[in-house]
């Protein structure tokens, strides 16, 4: 009877997370149809039909569309993540930081974690502001004014709402990482692109109805896009693994066996960092061009000039290798190994051991830049063959596909755990019912 209730408990735990997964991710979703006071929501997506393809078309599918409506949650988590990245920059170029995350150990974590929200605090204070100074520029057709009442107050109001837009949306996310399942930042990225999923989807089968698609070209293009997510989940769970050897040695008075293990470095180490730097600063001119009347700026930003794919490529193989570099540090790998006895087969232990790891981890970065670059830039040339507007880009697909396998493995882990915690459970009350033999 008691392993039964132990049994029929073990999933109660993972169903009470997915729930509060799901009623945290609602209220972010309530809190996108929020408007900030002082702005006339019509206009303003109006004046966002205009800027599809751009910098903004980017960050307003990044907040869930919460920027066009100009919602309490507008700026979205995107304060955060830059906050996030700056620090980890700075951890290699500032000693006390770099200190903090390799020994402070746990309050090290803790202390950066703090640094990036007051620093979330600052930037969501300063683009607030910006957001409200260019808010009260805007203007449909140079007649209809996108801000009711522009001035000081409005700036202020705005600045403020925001912020705590931002900081609200930040704890969000650390209680879905504390008490749901999954990355909350992750998730709440996730949710905000897949929002527009089903109109996409929607608008494509309204196409077909219409007869302005044919059946055919509509189902060779579902086909393309299960093959591309498909090549991407294998892409993502890719691996090369290092063989690691480590000799007996002696713990107290123990003595504990060889073993051999993986060093797996993944195909793509980077994420979707690279190809979010590459598209914020490729699609800068082509938001430049809306307000400036230059001829040059606006033929750059045509997705199907060629200077435009080549220079894309190449500002995602530069990040790829950049933010690599930032993450993964092959000293530190090499000599971590050589304190606890292990070394790669054929090679000596130390430095020949961490220019063995970076020459392959350079290899593997190449390869997977390429990868993200065929991502990225495929689903434009399928929008420009089918000749359909589907704002689901190769970023997008990255994130969405990425975010997933990360949350379908935490689910995996936590019933594993929640397995392996009650045949232990079951195997000790078994023991316990065993009566020892009395001696005669």
């Amino acid at each position: 009877m008691q392993g039964k209730v132990e049994k029929s408990g073990q999933p109660r735990e993972l169903t009470r997370r997915i729930i509060y997964l799901l009623l945290i991710l609602a209220v972010y979703r309530v809190g996108v149809h929020i408007p900030t006071p002082g702005v006339d929501t019509e206009a303003l997506q109006k004046f966002f039909t205009q800027f599809e393809g751009t910098l903004l078309g980017l960050f307003d599918m990044f907040s869930g569309r919460a920027l066009s409506q100009f919602s309490i949650f507008a700026m979205g988590i995107m304060p955060y993540i830059s906050a996030s990245i700056i620090i980890e920059l700075l951890t290699v170029v500032w000693p006390h930081l770099n200190r903090l995350k390799k020994e402070g150990g746990q309050d090290g974590r803790r202390k950066l974690t703090q640094y990036s929200r007051y620093l979330t605090v600052g930037l969501s204070l300063f683009q607030g502001f910006m957001l409200a100074v260019g808010l009260e520029r805007m203007s449909i057709d140079g007649s209809t004014s996108v801000v009711l009442t522009p001035g000081l107050q409005f700036r202020a109001m705005t600045m403020v709402t925001l912020a705590a837009g931002t900081c609200f949306i930040m704890w969000l996310g650390e209680q879905i990482t504390e008490k749901g399942i999954g990355n909350g930042i992750s998730l709440i990225i996730f949710a905000g692109i897949v929002e527009g999923l089903p109109s996409a989807i929607g608008g494509i089968f309204g196409d077909v109805a219409s007869n302005e698609k044919s059946v055919l070209s509509m189902a060779f293009l579902g086909a393309g896009a299960i093959l591309v997510m498909a090549g991407v989940v294998f892409c993502e769970t890719a691996q090369r693994r290092i063989q690691v050897h480590y000799a007996q040695k002696l713990v107290g008075r123990r003595i504990q066996a060889p073993r051999t293990t993986h060093l797996p470095l993944k195909l793509n180490p980077a994420g979707v960092i690279p190809p979010i730097f590459a598209s914020s600063l490729i699609m800068f001119p082509a938001t430049l061009g809306q307000f400036v009347d230059i001829q040059l700026l606006k033929d750059f930003s045509m997705r199907d000039n060629w200077l435009y794919n080549l220079i894309y490529v190449a500002l995602i193989i530069f990040f790829c290798y950049f933010y690599t570099g930032v993450q993964f540090n092959p000293s530190d790998v090499a000599e971590n190994m050589k304190k606890h006895g292990g070394f790669v087969p054929g090679i000596r232990p130390g430095a020949k051991t961490a220019e063995y790891i970076d020459k392959v981890l350079t290899r593997l970065t190449l390869w997977g830049a390429l990868y993200v670059s065929v991502i990225c830039l495929l689903p434009n040339f399928i929008m420009s063959y089918f000749k359909v507007s589907f704002y689901f880009g190769g970023t997008a697909l990255l994130i969405v596909v990425g975010v997933a396998l990360d949350t379908i493995s935490q689910i995996q882990g936590h019933l594993l755990n929640q397995n392996y915690d009650g045949f232990l459970k079951k195997g000790m009350s078994a023991m316990g019912r065993v009566q020892p033999r009395r001696r005669m």
